[in-house]
């Protein structure tokens, strides 16, 4: 492994697991976690669940899978530069949406309300921890996938705009897990201004309005002038908005680790805050920007209509399951929150399947 810095989690100090295990692979341990997910059953159902757009909307739309492989890409690069542990970093992100319901966040809202009847919630963070902590079978001696410690505290703590947004831990993440924060708000931003001009739900007028996109296109337009292609056009103004997102957040931590003193990783779990951040000029763009998405992108109607039926069928499939126990499809005894585990795991496309049954 290449020379890490010194409030890096070393492979060689992590505390291990829940259940001890004895490997004689060499495979070092935040790499064997990053394995162990990208196999699970829970990962391959990303590929047909709602990120924004529902699941099969379009060819190149994102999906959850393509989404969460965008934040691993772009927390292994942030990691390489502040020189952390990119195994930690790829297998935080490779988890972080486990636990997301089909149709995306307005699933998620469903299946809250539900549960709050029982005296319950769900929340899809949580979710995604008692996937690799208990729903995951394959292994004959615990329940599931034994993740390290830091891999669990990455996913406990992970928090975005649109995750657990204002909820207090007792310490803040590890910087690992941190980088994994902001690089689930780079790549979404990013990736969703794609998907809502290809949708036509936004238009370059509407993003000339906002200052990181004026920004970056007229960085674009001065590399490759006027006359390219309007595709290509497009995907290098993004690409320039996420570089310059990723410059900013890298020069600003790097200011907030020298400025408070952080030497080792006893200094990062103590810190009362949060070191691995943008600077506050690009906070102010980026909650512009994030607005913009919101009021044209993920209020459009075609994304309401298609997330809110998805919500009725979820809430109507649950429903169903309880009063008529024999017919939910899993052996053994029905209750909330084995319907809950049940319906969470479903794609788009399996719920809709569900629900013509009934």
């Amino acid at each position: 492994m290449r020379d890490l810095a010194d409030y890096a989690i070393k492979d060689r100090e992590s505390r291990g697991r829940r259940f001890e295990e004895i490997f004689d692979d060499g495979r070092a341990p935040f790499q064997r976690d990053k394995d162990r997910i990208i196999h699970s059953k829970a990962f391959r159902r990303l590929d047909r669940k709602t990120q924004v757009l529902v699941a099969g909307s379009g060819d190149h739309y994102r999906t959850r899978m393509t989404h969460s492989l965008e934040v691993a890409q772009i927390a292994r690069d942030l990691a390489r530069r502040l020189r952390l542990n990119e195994d930690l970093c790829e297998a935080i992100a490779l988890a972080h949406d486990l636990g997301h319901t089909p149709f995306g966040h307005a699933g998620q809202d469903a299946l809250n309300q539900v549960m709050q009847n029982f005296g319950e919630s769900f929340e899809h963070n949580e979710q995604s921890r008692r996937i690799v902590e208990v729903l995951e079978k394959g292994y004959p001696t615990f329940e599931g996938l034994n993740l390290t410690i830091e891999t669990i505290d990455g996913l406990i703590k992970h928090q975005t705009a649109y995750d657990q947004e204002g909820k207090q831990f007792d310490k803040f993440a590890h910087l690992e897990a941190q980088i994994v924060n902001v690089s689930d708000e780079v790549a979404y931003m990013n990736h969703d201004v794609d998907d809502g001009l290809r949708l036509g739900a936004l238009t370059v007028e509407d993003l000339d309005q906002v200052l990181i996109w004026k920004s970056a296109r007229l960085a674009t337009e001065d590399k490759y002038g006027h006359g390219i292609d309007l595709v290509e056009y497009r995907e290098r103004v993004i690409s320039t908005m996420m570089s310059m997102m990723i410059d900013d957040f890298c020069r600003q931590t790097e200011a907030n680790i020298e400025e408070h003193g952080i030497k080792t990783i006893g200094h990062v779990s103590e810190f009362e805050g949060l070191l691995a951040d943008f600077s506050e000029a690009m906070k102010t763009e980026l909650k512009q920007l994030r607005r913009l998405l919101y009021d044209k992108f993920y209020m459009h109607p075609q994304v309401v209509a298609a997330v809110s039926e998805g919500q009725r069928m979820i809430k109507k499939l649950f429903e169903y399951y309880y009063k008529n126990p024999e017919m939910f499809p899993l052996d053994g005894k029905v209750d909330p929150v084995r319907i809950k585990d049940y319906i969470a795991g479903m794609t788009d496309s399996f719920l809709l399947e569900q629900y013509k049954k009934i």
